[in-house]
């Protein structure tokens, strides 16, 4: 069967359903795969690059699967073969008329933006793909709009305080804009209703900002949902202090079906200082901030710039289309599980059932919901649960008595041990001391590369073993045996640990 890859006629899309990267791995499944001519022209992939790939160059919309990014016009879908299949983002869930649109032909529509967020989705899960670039792109586009350092300097002419980044929430695309803003040396502070999310923003270098409310609980569905009265007074109150002081304030609140909610009122950007840039990036579902326009950059009469931009994943086409090609690879994988060119749409598989819109013409959507990760699933068993006893904090006069406990027998061993040990326990005693000083001292990011390459200290446990064994009795030979197993694998597993986390940073 052939797979064809739309070219997309939408005013300033510059995105691609397939790069030629993809078309070889779909070539893989055993499809034959044809591109409308200047497909990805806009991406920067020519239509030799795609025919050096193997694929050919036509009119892709006769194909048996159609691959596109934004759902094809009527006009397009009217010339589709009767039984195809077409996979794009149709968005569904916002708009009922397009589902009862898809049905009048008899076409089966898969929909990429309904992927469902589950771990074995997240190969396919296109929104988070996006998310991830448009939050890179929000920094990018507010540091050019901001005119100025984000990182602080002192220099000849003066100093040059740090720029102050306020994120408001911190799902995938919030996420990605606290590591960028971080990265260009800003001071970035966060906000979002799920408290879960903390130690994400933390681990980018970001300060998390808690909203005290008894509204905040953990998410069962991994999204935001809309929180009461209460909560938004107080949200509203943090809002307000924090632009004052912000220079750049990125808004990326969503809640799934359902109009992006209102954050920042036209009084707060009021407040803001002359210069500040407000990048609203849920313009296109009504905004953040009152007085974003979608997909335009408005000064306010203060100065404040605020930018509404829809398409900031499609201002970068090339990494865009690279994600979401990929994206599409995964599914039609899950599609062709035989890997013989023929997709299989299997609706007992809650992934297929989910990007479902209509099957040969038959409307499927909505789907039936799908239990996500994100919290444990509450059980039937209501019966009490034993509770782990909690353990009293040490007493000064308790933990007065261990150390001078362990002091006391300390200087025992001391005293009754050969005269060659007291070096030695000297050295092991002083590096105890240091180790937990330096490693207390040490990001949690650096954790891993650090245990890594301290693990190979145990290269001298292994050249003593190696020195002893054989010699000395069956004690010594046994414990040197031991010995040596136990820090081959501490060598050999640090050292595999630091190649795979420096592979992470190979382009190639």
């Amino acid at each position: 069967m052939r797979v064809g890859v739309l070219r997309e006629t939408q005013d300033g899309e510059r995105r691609v359903a397939a790069t030629p990267a993809t078309v070889e791995r779909i070539r893989g499944l055993g499809y034959e795969v044809v591109v409308d001519p200047g497909a990805g022209v806009g991406a920067g992939f020519p239509d030799d690059a795609y025919e050096a790939a193997g694929a050919a160059v036509g009119e892709a919309v006769g194909a048996d699967v159609v691959l596109g990014v934004n759902a094809p016009g009527p006009e397009r879908l009217d010339r589709m073969r009767p039984g195809a299949t077409v996979i794009a983002l149709f968005a569904p869930g916002s708009d009922p008329a397009t589902v009862e649109e898809l049905g009048r032909r008899p076409l089966t529509v898969l929909s990429m933006d309904a992927v469902p967020r589950i771990s074995r989705a997240q190969s396919m899960d296109v929104l988070s793909s996006m998310a991830n670039i448009a939050g890179y792109r929000a920094v990018i586009e507010a540091a050019h709009a901001f005119g100025r350092f984000f990182t602080g300097q002192m220099t000849a002419a003066g100093k040059v305080p740090p720029a102050r980044v306020l994120v408001a929430g911190a799902g995938v695309a919030g996420l990605a804009a606290i590591g960028t803003a971080g990265s260009l040396g800003a001071i970035v502070r966060a906000t979002d209703p799920r408290p879960e999310v903390a130690d994400q923003v933390r681990s980018l270098g970001g300060e998390y900002l808690a909203i005290d409310s008894p509204e905040t609980e953990v998410s069962a569905t991994g999204y935001a949902k809309e929180m009461g009265d209460d909560y938004k007074a107080r949200e509203a109150a943090l809002y307000a202090a924090e632009c004052r002081e912000a220079d750049i304030v990125i808004t990326t609140a969503l809640i799934p079906g359902r109009p992006a909610p209102r954050l920042i009122t036209a009084e707060t950007v009021a407040a803001m200082k002359p210069g500040s840039v407000i990048v609203d990036m849920a313009a296109a579902n009504g905004g953040n901030v009152e007085g974003t326009v979608p997909g335009e950059r408005t000064v306010t009469p203060n100065g404040v710039t605020l930018l509404g931009y829809t398409d900031l994943a499609g201002r970068l086409p090339a990494q865009a289309s690279q994600l979401y090609g990929t994206n599409l690879f995964n599914l039609l994988a899950l599609l062709t599980p035989g890997k013989d060119g023929v997709p299989v749409l299997d609706q007992d598989d809650p992934v297929q059932r989910s990007v479902t819109v209509v099957r040969d013409g038959e409307p499927c959507w909505p789907p039936p919901p799908v239990q996500v990760s994100a919290a444990p699933a509450p059980t039937g068993d209501t019966a009490p649960k034993p509770v782990s006893p909690v353990r009293e904090p040490m007493t000064p006069r308790r933990r007065f008595t261990g150390v001078s406990a362990g002091a006391l027998a300390l200087l025992l061993a001391i005293g009754f041990a050969p005269a060659a040990l007291l070096p030695h326990v000297t050295v092991f005693v002083l590096a105890i001391v240091i180790g937990y000083y330096v490693i207390g001292h040490v990001h949690h990011a650096l954790h891993t590369p650090l245990m890594s390459v301290t693990n190979a200290i145990s290269g001298i446990i292994l050249v003593g073993a190696l020195l002893q064994i054989g010699h000395g009795g069956t004690l010594v030979t046994v414990l040197s045996a031991a010995a040596i197993l136990l820090a081959s694998i501490n060598v050999f597993g640090g050292f595999a640990v630091t190649r795979r986390m420096l592979g992470m940073f190979n382009r190639s």
